[in-house]
């Protein structure tokens, strides 16, 4: 199994203002001279972390690492305003000018396989190929299992307090039940819903179930980002990242998927590579969701070191 490559540092960082409301914060780091590539995060409104710049050969790639809208550095923090994905997409190209990039190479997990997906297919000649890890498509399917009961079948405990956070009457629809209380004028009505979300999140991420809190901050950007985003579809089209693959059908992909993927299953990971002919899936069978799970990591190493070697 791999481990990362050592710890660095930005070379570089900065805001760029998205909007009269979005401060976006960006890094660098690697080889100033070298390919670039961006690190799309999940969520949406995880943010990113250091670890993730340890993905990347630091000789070879030019590494951006980048919080989208209300989350990680970017400001005002867990807003909902001006947040979509067309605006997520948009700033990544106006980031891609800022950086003077003329091409690079899109990586991203969970969400990040959605927007790192939508980006591509809006901007195919700006992207040199793409990786790919727990692919989520944004479908009403996907959405069902994970909010209306599929993966609660599997984590029956953490499913249970889920729905127990709200009235009963409201358990048939989870999705705008909590978005409505991530809305809330009450700070801790909001807190607690924030907290209750991501607790179900985080108990079905890992093969073997492990306890793991997030601060509220992040609950918080999670949370509100999340709902809002899924309450809207996430402003795409019905099976728009499918039929978007015949834009990219020419660019290389590599998917690393985890067989026990409870938040994610691999069917969208299997639909995808089934259209596109130059991906390549990679079904890892001791794992999860968690990019952090040994065969996850590994597979997501060897992907970019497939991807350096092929000259990139």
């Amino acid at each position: 199994m791999r481990t990362l490559y050592p710890e660095c540092e930005p070379y570089d960082s900065g805001h760029l203002s998205v909007s009269g409301v979005h401060q976006v914060y960006w890094e660098r780091s690697g080889n100033p001279k070298g390919v670039p590539v961006i690190f799309v995060h999940g969520g949406p409104g995880g943010g990113c972390s250091p670890w993730n710049r340890r993905l990347f050969d630091p000789a070879h790639w030019n590494v951006t690492l980048f919080d989208q809208r209300g989350c990680g550095r970017s400001t005002p923090h867990a807003s909902l305003h001006e947040n979509t994905t067309p605006d997520l997409i948009a700033d990544m190209e106006r980031l891609r000018r800022h950086l003077d990039v003329h091409k690079w190479l899109v990586f991203g997990g969970s969400w990040g396989s959605t927007l790192g997906l939508a980006y591509a297919q809006s901007y195919p000649e700006r992207t040199l190929g793409l990786i790919l890890r727990g692919v989520f498509l944004a479908g009403q399917d996907e959405l069902d299992w994970f909010y209306g009961g599929g993966a609660g079948r599997v984590f029956p405990e953490a499913w249970a307090k889920f729905r127990g956070h709200v009235r009963p009457d409201e358990r048939d629809d989870l999705l705008n039940a909590y978005y409505k209380r991530l809305r809330s004028s009450d700070p801790e009505i909001m807190v607690d819903a924030a907290r209750a979300w991501t607790r179900w999140e985080m108990s079905c991420s890992r093969l073997i179930p492990g306890h793991r809190e997030v601060d509220d901050a992040l609950a918080l950007s999670l949370a509100r980002i999340e709902t809002h985003f899924f309450v809207h579809d996430a402003w795409l089209e019905p099976n728009q990242l499918i039929s978007g693959v015949d834009k990219i059908a020419h660019l290389p992909c590599t998917i690393v998927q985890g067989r026990y993927d409870m938040v994610c299953p691999p069917i969208s990971a299997w639909r995808i590579a089934e259209r596109w002919p130059k991906a390549k899936l990679q079904i890892v069978g001791q794992a999860g969701h968690s990019s952090l799970e040994s065969g996850i990591l590994s597979g997501l190493l060897n992907a970019t070191d497939a991807m350096r070697d092929e000259n990139f």
